[in-house]
C-alpha cells in the first residue's frame, strides 16, 4: 500500500516523521508531496496511491480520476468540504476527517479573536473586557464545547444553539444554558461564535436578520466558514449598524471592501489559522495515519463522512 501525503501548506516535520513511523512501521510506503504549486503536479502524484492525507487541499472529481488504486482520502481536521464526496462515494473510496483533533487551537483563536476586537484590535484607546458578557455558541460540537468552556473560565455567560443535540444533559454538563431557537441566540449574544459546517442548509444562512437582531455592540466571530456567510447581508449590517464588529478566520471575498469601509470593526486573520499550532499539526496527521492504517488492517470505518 503506498501513502500519500500532499499539502500544499506542510504539516510541521515533527508531524511527518510521526506520519511515516506509523506508515512504515504497518509495512506501507510513504510519498510525500509538499509546497505545490500547481495542481497538475497533484494529479501526477496520485497516480499510483492507495491512501491520501490532506490538509486544505482540494480533492476534486479530478484528482479522483487521476487516481485509480485510490481507496481512502483522510482530511487532518474537521471541514472536508475541499473534497468531491460524490465523486469518491461513485468511485467508493472512503473520505474521513479526524474529528477532535484541531479543536482546541480553533478554540483558542476564537477566545483571542474576541479578546483582540474589543482591545480595538491592540492599538490605542478604551477598549472592553469580555468578562460578564453573553458568548452564544452556534453549533455545540468539539470547537464549540471547548468555546463555550473557555468563555466560562473567563468569566462570561455561554448560551448555545445546536439542533442536531437532543439531550439537555449535554449543555448543563459545561453549565452552558441551551436557547430554542438561531433567531433567540443571536438576539442575546454579545459573542456570537460561529461553527456549523458548509452545507446546502447553511451557505449564506448568517446574513442581516440575524446581524441586525444582535444586542448593541456585539461581535461575530467566524472560525467555521465563509461560506456560511451572507456577504451583502453581513455588509448591510454593518453599515447600517455602527457598534457591530465581524472577526473571522476566513478572509470573506468581499475583505478588502470590509477593511476599507469598516475599519477596526472588522478584521480577517491573513491565512486561515485555527488550526496553525503545532500541537493540532501533531494530533491531526497522526490521527490521519492511524486511521488510514486501522481501516487498510482492520476496515474500521469510524470517522467515514461519505457514508
Amino acid at each position: 500500500m503506498k501513502v500519500l501525503i500532499a499539502t500544499e501548506k506542510p504539516f510541521a516535520q515533527k508531524a511527518v516523521d510521526g506520519i511515516r513511523r506509523i506508515v512504515e512501521e504497518a509495512g506501507y510506503e510513504l510519498a510525500l508531496l509538499e509546497k505545490y504549486t500547481d495542481k497538475a503536479q497533484l494529479l501526477e502524484a496520485v497516480a499510483d496511491v492507495d491512501a491520501l492525507i490532506i490538509r486544505s487541499d482540494k480533492v476534486t472529481a479530478e484528482v479522483i480520476a487521476a487516481a485509480p488504486q485510490l481507496k481512502i482520502v483522510v482530511r487532518a481536521g474537521a471541514g472536508y468540504d475541499n473534497v468531491d464526496l460524490a465523486a469518491a462515494t461513485a468511485r467508493g473510496i472512503v473520505v474521513m476527517n479526524t474529528p477532535g483533533q484541531n479543536s482546541n487551537a480553533v478554540a483558542e483563536l476564537a477566545i483571542a479573536l474576541m479578546i483582540y476586537i474589543s482591545r480595538n484590535r491592540f492599538t490605542p484607546g478604551t477598549g472592553h473586557e469580555i468578562m460578564g458578557k453573553t458568548l452564544g455558541i452556534h453549533a455545540y460540537g468539539n470547537v464549540g464545547k471547548l468555546v463555550g468552556r473557555k468563555g466560562k473560565a473567563m468569566g462570561m455567560e455561554v448560551i448555545a444553539y445546536d439542533p442536531f443535540i437532543k439531550e439537555d444533559a449535554v449543555f448543563e454538563a459545561d453549565g452552558v444554558k441551551r436557547v430554542g431557537s438561531v433567531e433567540e441566540l443571536y438576539a442575546k449574544a454579545d459573542f456570537l461564535s460561529l461553527h456549523i459546517p458548509a452545507t446546502e442548509q447553511t451557505r449564506g444562512s448568517i446574513g442581516y436578520e440575524l446581524l441586525m437582531s444582535m444586542p448593541k455592540g456585539a461581535t461575530l466571530v467566524n472560525t467555521a466558514r465563509k461560506e456560511v456567510i451572507d456577504e451583502a447581508g453581513l455588509m448591510r449590517a454593518l453599515e447600517e449598524r455602527e457598534d457591530l464588529k465581524y472577526v473571522t478566520d476566513i478572509a470573506a471575498g468581499i475583505q478588502a471592501e470590509l477593511d476599507e469601509k469598516f475599519g477596526k470593526r472588522v478584521f480577517a486573520t491573513p491565512k486561515k489559522m485555527g488550526a496553525e499550532t503545532a500541537e493540532a499539526n501533531l494530533n491531526a496527521g497522526l490521527a490521519a495515519a492511524r486511521q488510514i492504517v486501522d481501516f487498510f488492517k482492520t476496515g474500521n470505518t469510524r470517522f467515514q463522512v461519505n457514508k
